[in-house]
């Protein structure tokens, strides 16, 4: 195979994964937007601590290890050393297996204390359901990296839509046949999570059939492989690194929720009441999370563009590809953190369908969050472009000082009774523009070349402004004409904003033909814009 075969063949992959990563991300806010409508700002909040718990484990268990596994799977594959390939796998099944299990019993026995620890009693039950995925992931995750290694993406991208699609169906059914069986919402919150349960078994089964083709069909081999305490070795030597960072963030999230839970407590609020409050947080951070799942399809597919224009010293095209890459991400970001911060009451009312006091507290929380994704961008662009130069270990640095100054915004925030959980989205975005400041000053210390980010942001930042402003105005007349419809007050200026916006990115240039050409259909879309 030819190196543009290859490359060809490596972007299609890329390209593959980013597709399914937003696809999944978007069926998952399409599962957790009804689900809250059936368990209840309450039983959302307990799914949404179950989940924290389990990102944590799930970090450990899979961030680093399958990167590692397809690393090393890669290597040998293309030495023909086909007995490593097998040796690989084998260990890693074996750690994998070691991790999976350690995680299950860890949620499963101990769920109860981990609510408490939490200070969410009432969420044992969706703990314990979601204590089985630990080992299923785990699984997967062995099959995943097998298959990545070989450079076949696709079974990967078929196995997590299709977990997503059975979480939907099977986590909606479940959570209303347990609601209306025992009519307690802890039961119907591990109802839904059940949905996960089911959805990490379906992918398993159907990694494993793929596998196992696979498998025999893998040729034979004279080498002699690595013993397998070399080859865990090996694998642990590049996995850790990137567990600890990974890992780090989720921890330091799941202790966020014990921090402002403890807090408002203290400040004399009841555990019904705030577990409410917990759940209308949640609400807003999986409408925050939309948008954001679209900023890595970018920062992912630029990432092995840049690589190859480094590794041939091409250093002013791989500059020309950053700035590019950034104003790529800001044409999605931009109008999605002002759209959202303008209307944060008409959307948080139509998919949180809430009203009166829990409206203007949603209503608050979004805003803030809505900024955020401008500073999350930022960071995600930044980052990309730090490991496409091998720059690894800063942005881990650089995201753990953030993390750690967000505890400390979110413990002093919420213990002043005046701001109370809203103390949570100012600590986040607090966190994300620290590291966007930190990830900036990286890049100046670390690439000769040192692109324009903030400079390439500025033309869709104007342009969302100004699509903001008309926003607004087409929701306040609506609103003062009398009309009462959610779906008319989100929806027509959502529509009226996409026009606005799409004319004033082109009158101000913010997008230019080299962009386009780093989306899908990239071509197409330049001719139809005249660039």
């Amino acid at each position: 195979m030819s190196e543009q075969q290859k490359k060809q063949n490596f972007l299609q992959g890329t390209a593959l994964l980013a597709m399914a990563t937003a696809i999944v991300k978007v069926i998952g806010a399409l599962y957790k937007i009804p689900l809250k409508a059936i368990i209840g700002d309450q039983g959302f909040g307990y799914f949404n601590t179950a989940y924290e718990i389990y990102n944590v484990l799930l970090m450990i268990s899979t961030a680093g290890l399958p990167v590692a596994m397809s690393r090393m799977i890669s290597q040998a594959s293309s030495l023909r050393h086909y007995n490593q390939v097998r040796r690989v796998y084998a260990t890693a099944r074996g750690i994998f297996l070691g991790l999976g299990i350690a995680g299950t019993l860890l949620m499963t026995v101990f769920c109860r204390q981990l609510a408490a620890f939490q200070n969410q009693p009432d969420a044992w039950a969706a703990i314990g359901c979601l204590g089985p995925c630990v080992l299923l992931i785990c699984v997967m995750s062995s099959f995943r990296g097998y298959f990545q290694g070989q450079g076949n993406m696709l079974p990967t991208s078929v196995s997590q839509v299709l977990e997503a699609v059975v979480k939907l169906v099977v986590g909606i059914l479940a959570a209303m046949a347990l609601l209306r069986a025992t009519s307690s919402v802890p039961l119907a919150a591990g109802g839904a999570i059940l949905g996960v349960t089911a959805s990490c078994l379906v992918s398993s089964v159907f990694l494993f059939s793929v596998f196992r083709k696979s498998y025999r069909l893998l040729p034979g081999s004279n080498e002699e492989a690595d013993s397998f305490g070399a080859t865990a070795k090996g694998l642990l030597i590049i996995a850790v690194p990137i567990t600890l960072g990974s890992a780090g963030l989720q921890l330091l999230t799941m202790l966020e929720t014990k921090i402002y839970m403890g807090r408002l407590l203290a400040n004399g609020m009841t555990q019904s009441n705030a577990d409410v409050v917990r759940g209308i947080y949640g609400m807003t951070q999986t409408i925050f999370n939309m948008p954001c799942a679209f900023i890595p399809a970018i920062t992912i597919s630029i990432i092995p563009a840049i690589t190859s224009q480094l590794t041939l010293l091409r250093y002013e095209e791989a500059q020309q590809t950053e700035e590019s890459a950034a104003r790529v991400t800001g044409l999605i970001a931009m109008p999605c953190a002002i759209g959202l911060a303008v209307l944060a009451e008409p959307i948080t009312a139509l998919l949180g369908l809430y009203s009166g006091e829990k409206l203007i507290l949603a209503t608050s929380l979004m805003r803030v969050l809505a900024i955020t994704i401008i500073f999350d961008s930022v960071v995600l662009v930044t980052t990309a472009i730090m490991q496409a130069h091998g720059h690894a270990v800063r942005p881990v640095i650089n995201m753990l000082c953030g993390g750690l100054l967000k505890l400390l915004a979110v413990y002093i925030l919420t213990g002043n009774p005046n701001i109370g959980i809203l103390g949570t989205p100012i600590g986040t975005l607090v966190c994300y523009a620290m590291i966007s400041v930190l990830n900036l000053i990286s890049l100046r210390q670390l690439i000769p070349h040192t692109p324009s980010i903030v400079r390439n942001l500025i033309r869709s930042f104007l342009a969302a402004c100004v699509m903001g402003v008309f926003c607004w105005g087409v929701w306040f007349g609506m609103k003062h004409l009398g009309i009462s419809s959610r779906l008319l007050l989100c929806g027509l200026p959502i529509a009226a904003g996409v026009l606005v916006y799409f004319v004033a990115a082109i009158s101000m240039k913010a997008i230019t033909r080299e962009d386009c050409l780093l989306l899908p259909k990239g071509e197409k879309i330049a001719r139809l814009l005249h660039l």
